[in-house]
């Protein structure tokens, strides 16, 4: 049994600006492009044990949710998965078939705090301004190689919530 937080996150072509260090006086140089071609990662993170489960599509809808799930039940199959989800429109379980090793907890409405994947997306969008890429194949493989550097101990330090951590410590259970 594992404990997943899971979010969606939009990145594209438009440049996304920020703050970098440059010298005093210097004003930075940013090449910036304004194109609205974007994709999304669907992601699920464990703040138990830093695993993590990430795919990327151009799109956000309640079949791709669903076919999301699908893939992710299929990920480490004998494990039983407790999903926290948020509220978001596409995430209607009304009409899905959710896999049987899936269990769904929503979080309250407007209440991002309390999905530390939102603290994964600001990860990678911190490192993600003040870039400009060519084209989606560009962007598609920088996002690729930005999710597989991040190893368990890297989503367990971002992820950490005492909160939930102390929730689910089997030795406070009395």
């Amino acid at each position: 049994m594992n404990l997943y937080f899971q979010d969606e996150s939009r990145f594209g072509l438009m440049t996304h600006l920020g703050k970098c260090l440059t010298a005093k006086g210097v004003k930075p140089i940013v090449n910036y492009q304004h194109k609205f071609k974007t994709t999304y990662l669907y992601g699920s993170y464990s703040p138990i044990n830093g695993d993590s489960f990430v795919w990327e599509i151009d799109g956000v809808d309640t079949t791709i949710f669903e076919a999301y799930l699908k893939h992710f039940s299929v990920y480490k199959p004998k494990e039983y998965k407790i999903v926290v989800i948020d509220n978001a429109g596409f995430h209607s379980t009304k009409n899905i078939e959710i896999p049987d090793n899936i269990f769904l907890l929503r979080i309250p409405p407007y209440a991002p705090e309390l999905n530390p994947c939102e603290q994964v997306w600001q990860y990678i969008k911190n490192r993600y301004k003040n870039k400009r890429f060519e084209d989606m194949k560009s962007l598609k493989t920088w996002l690729h190689d930005m999710v597989i550097k991040m190893d368990e101990n890297l989503i367990k330090s971002i992820t950490s919530n005492t909160h939930y951590n102390e929730a689910i410590n089997p030795t406070l259970i009395i």
